[in-house]
């Protein structure tokens, strides 16, 4: 899929680039002016009990606007509020709001001095010493989002020159929320994006390949604004939402181009086209991509099973933003870079720009840090987990809290104002616990009414009952909380109270909405944890075929996540910092703790999918496990890094923000960032997975059985390399006495990447090459004279030089050996030359049980193309003397390194072979049969065919190796050049 879908771009890249970058456009131009529509609402549970008692009092009494707007007065030194200059001022600005903004103010509840609004109660309005005085004014507006967009209309006009004028109230504190937002997401314009620019250009080398990450992230943002305006016009959206997803939508926008464009380059530094570039980059990073999004999209799909809207619309928002940023990194990118071509460095630094092939990046830093974590795993892996368990300690202190106005900074303004107003009018708080009474029967809610009044924590009794006028049987009374944080014991009492049959009690305000919010947080918390963690297990399984590899990501992103929110927890409930971070320690809101929770659970395991493909990846491609961790850590450890530390400035742009809740998820996600991308990903994984070794890719039969056919298997990428031939086999090209071990692609000399190559060992090479003992082997019989021919005395053995072996000549310690074709042919030596000891005739050993290797099917190294062509021309029996050759019992086995020049056409899965018995000894080729020249060849290159493709089994010190009489090693190679020229 991926594979034609990186074709179809390619081939239509200029009309990609020209749709997608339309269509985000005009989305982002349908996004304009979204601030207007975003609310403060959403906090509550609509299924609780509160919120029915709050939809019952507004369809009987009508909205309660009494709390919308408060405006304290002081008076000045020396006077007091009834001074004459002082009251004029007031009355004339009170009784003028209405008439010059009746579209946002709707009239003057209440004040110290009669409006012509609104009456004057001096004994509600006024503080006892005459010093304070204040108004209450209604704003138009029957919803929260509508209220809170006329506030933000005319919040300045309640000002008045030479008074001390403060607003507060629950419309101020709501607009003062979205306003920091709005700040916010300045901020982040100004400061994040310049700063990731310059990132970038030091990742990349140039300003082309730093824009392109940018571009992605700019057009997903500005999609992202014109989704969540269409939300609004369904639902209620929380203001909050859109700082989260500009947050997290430019952030993984940016990481998502950072992956494949890192990807392409590399692909262009190994010597690919650009069609091939884009297609192969496309078929692995953007295949990861979209894996990784749909992890992400499965966490924070978790928050829809929670009643809130907040959270509702919080996922919607996200969600819809991640699937846009994986859309833009699969469509307008791959295209650009179709366009651009090898012209993506261009604008750059050679010093910064110069691209790694994949085997210099394998010795590199990465490369060798991961292979010390391996050497020593248990010394890496128990500190870290001790460490980061002790972090989790502090969420013992954990708790929950709501929305309040002491979620921004001490010193702002409204938060003082509202403050200031609970010490001079402590029984006038917004906040007071209420009851909703509905029933016929007037002196059963009296009795119900005087028995509430006797619940603990008030500091009065329940306010007469006030009746509905538009329907009779609904009655309302309130009561102030003496601590709205402790508030429990207050509302179970009331709702234990035994009340009359014919009385329906609703026990509501805010505290009590608080308190029910907090409770569906906390029943649906275990339900989300296991479908997040079953969904991304089993997207995990059919993504890599393995099922410990899920169940230790999950493990290790709950270890993050755990030390993270002891992190938060030692922060912001703790209060270590406060002063610092200018905030009030209080406990965490409890939807937002839900948000970060899914957000860096989803991060978590974004970084886990990008880390594991490049390990599958090689693993595909016949490495070992320890080869594969090493390989796919050293690929992706400087990406996740670079990735990790964008998404830290994209992040810390929220880190200075005034609002407390917007600092949560920024340490919070700073925290799990670090921890996840460095400590997780690149120790203690790796670690991990050597101490698991081949156990990590494990699965029930029948679990790999339904994962290949669904077909979401690590693609084995062919060997594309530019130069117009097909792939050539060497083994039909090349002289026989040569060693062929691999085929390679046919690459002009000018084409061919000129990048260093690590000088290959001794031990490496002989590893190439088959041997097989002769000592056991009798020697042949003396040659018959020829007629005419003068006899000579045979001449003694060729004398072997002393030393260490031909490393030009290399050897298998496994291999099986030729069966020597000229076997019983009369040879005359010539008069010039006597005659040499013939090559020792000897024979293929049988085949083994392929029950004998451990390795599974999943293990296996792949064919190329070749080999199977080799293997299917091979003839099906023996010749006469020998038996059949099984390539998995002496091909040496192929290191990742040889299997990254492999070309492809390679089958993935292992071939099977059919068992057969082994003689009791080695069968002697008959003496009588003969065959011909071109015979002899294709026997022979049937069988080294079949060698290069086969892997290495571990045999006994002597097993498969030729001796000559020193005891030396003699390759195969030297054994058919002495048969040729006997």
């Amino acid at each position: 899929m991926f594979t034609r879908w990186g074709d179809l771009v390619y081939r239509l890249r200029w009309a990609v680039i020209g749709i997608v970058c339309a269509a985000l456009l005009a989305l982002g131009g349908y996004g304009l002016g979204l601030e207007h529509h975003l609310s403060s609402s959403g906090w509550d549970d609509p299924t609780s009990e509160s919120a029915q008692a709050a939809r019952t009092a507004d369809a009987a009494f009508g909205r309660d606007h009494n709390s919308d707007v408060i405006v304290l007065y002081t008076a000045p030194d020396g006077k007091t509020i009834d001074d004459p200059q002082f009251r004029d001022k007031i009355v004339d600005s009170l009784s003028r709001l209405p008439k010059e903004h009746p579209s946002e103010i709707a009239k003057v509840n209440g004040a110290y001095w009669q409006t012509e609004t609104g009456p004057g109660v001096p004994l509600t309005f006024g503080s006892k010493d005459k010093k304070y005085t204040f108004a209450s004014i209604a704003i138009v507006g029957d919803n929260d989002t509508e209220m809170v967009r006329n506030y933000r209309k005319v919040k300045d006009v309640f000002y008045i020159p030479g008074v001390d004028v403060q607003v507060t109230g629950l419309q101020a504190v709501s607009g003062t929320l979205n306003d920091t937002m709005a700040a916010d997401q300045k901020r982040m314009e100004m400061l994040a994006i310049p700063a990731v620019a310059v990132l970038l250009f030091f990742i990349f080398g140039g300003l082309v390949a730093a824009g392109l990450p940018l571009v992605v992230g700019g057009l997903t943002v500005i999609g992202a604004n014109g989704i969540i305006m269409f939300l609004t016009k369904f639902t209620e959206v929380n203001s909050f939402v859109s700082g989260v997803v500009s947050m997290i939508g430019l952030g993984l926008a940016i990481d998502y181009g950072l992956f494949i464009v890192s990807r392409f380059r590399e692909e262009l530094a190994e010597g690919y086209d650009t069609r091939a570039a884009v297609r192969r980059s496309v078929m692995t990073a953007g295949r990861t991509v979209v894996f990784s999004a749909t992890m992400i999209i499965a966490s924070l799909g978790g928050m829809l099973l929670f009643p809130q809207g907040f959270l509702k619309s919080v996922a919607y928002g996200t969600i819809a933003t991640v699937s846009l940023a994986a859309l833009t990194a699969i469509t307008i990118l791959p295209a650009m870079l179709g366009v651009l071509g090898k012209r993506v460095d261009m604008l750059g630094l050679k010093r910064f720009r110069k691209t790694k092939t994949a085997e210099e990046v394998e010795n590199g830093l990465w490369g060798r840090t991961t292979q010390w974590v391996m050497k020593h795993p248990l010394k890496i892996a128990v500190p870290i987990c001790i460490g980061l368990l002790l972090l989790i300690i502090p969420v013992k202190n954990l708790a929950f809290g709501g929305i309040n106005e002491r979620y921004l900074p001490p010193d702002n303004k409204t938060r003082v104002a509202l403050e200031e107003f609970y010490d001079v009018f402590p029984l006038r708080k917004t906040d007071p616990v209420q009851l909703v009474m509905v029933s016929d029967d007037s002196a059963a809610v009296g009795k119900v009414w005087k028995q509430a009044s006797e619940a603990p924590g008030l500091t009065g009794k329940f306010e007469v009952p006030s009746r509905s006028t538009s329907d009779p049987d609904v009655y309302r009374t309130s009561a102030t909380l003496e601590d709205s944080e402790n508030a429990d014991p207050t509302i179970e009492y009331l709702r234990s109270m035994d009340v009359p049959d014919n009385v329906q009690l609703y026990v509501g305000g805010q505290p009590t909405i608080q308190k029910d919010s907090i409770d569906a947080l906390l029943d649906r918390m275990p339900l989300m944890i296991a479908l997040v963690i079953f969904v991304t297990t089993l997207l995990m399984f059919l993504t890599f075929g393995s099922l410990v590899l899920p169940i230790k990501a999950a493990l290790m992103s709950a270890l993050g996540l755990g030390s993270t929110l002891g992190i938060l927890t030692w922060i912001f409930v703790d209060g270590h910092g406060a002063s610092l971070l200018n905030f009030t320690p209080q406990p965490i809101m409890s939807p937002v703790l839900v948000l970060i929770i899914a957000v860096i659970y989803g991060l978590s395991t974004d970084y886990e999918v990008f880390l594991l493909s490049r390990m599958v990846e090689a693993r595909t491609q016949g490495a070992s496990t320890t080869e594969a961790v090493r390989a796919g850590t050293a690929h992706t450890g400087r990406i996740i890094t670079a990735a990790a530390l964008i998404l830290l400035v994209v992040v810390g742009a929220f880190a200075f923000s005034d609002l407390v809740m917007m600092q949560y998820i920024a340490y919070g996600l700073i925290a799990a960032l670090f921890i996840d991308a460095t400590i997780l990903r690149m120790l203690l994984v790796p670690a991990t997975m050597k101490l698991l070794g081949d156990d990590c890719w494990w699965a029930p039969a029948w679990m790999k059985r339904i994962q290949q056919k669904i077909g979401l298997g690590e693609p084995i990428l062919d060997d594309e390399r530019p130069g117009g031939g097909e792939v050539v086999d060497l083994v039909k090209t090349t002289p026989i006495t040569d060693p062929v071990t691999m085929q390679m692609p046919a690459v002009s000399e000018g084409k061919q990447p000129r990048t260093p190559r690590r000088p290959r060992t001794i031990e490496e090479i002989e590893a190439e090459a088959p041997t097989q003992s002769i000592d056991s082997v009798p020697p042949p019989a003396p040659r018959p004279a020829t007629p005419g021919a003068h006899s000579a005395p045979p001449a003694p053995p060729r004398p072997v030089a002393p030393g260490s072996h031909d490393p030009t000549r290399p050897r298998a310690s496994s291999l099986s050996g030729l069966p020597d074709q000229n076997a019983g042919r009369p040879v005359q030596p010539t008069p010039a030359e006597p005659p040499r000891p013939r090559a020792v005739p000897f024979t293929e050993p049988p085949r083994v049980r392929e029950s004998a290797d451990p390795m599974d099917d999943a293990t296996r190294p792949l064919e190329s193309g070749a080999t199977s062509r080799a293997r299917s021309t091979a003839p099906d029996s023996p010749p006469h003397g020998s038996t059949a050759y099984d390539p998995a019992a002496g091909a040496g086995h192929r290191t990742y390194a040889e299997a990254n020049h492999q070309t492809a056409s390679a089958a993935s899965g292992s071939t099977h072979h059919r068992a057969s018995p082994e003689p009791s000894q080695h069968t002697v080729p008959d003496n009588g049969a003969s065959e011909t020249p071109a015979d002899n060849r294709t026997s022979i290159e049937n069988w080294m065919a079949e060698l290069r493709s086969a892997r290495r089994r571990v045999a006994d010190s002597d097993e498969g190796r030729h001796h000559s009489g020193d005891g030396r090693s003699v390759s195969v190679n030297e054994l058919l050049r002495r048969r040729d020229e006997d």
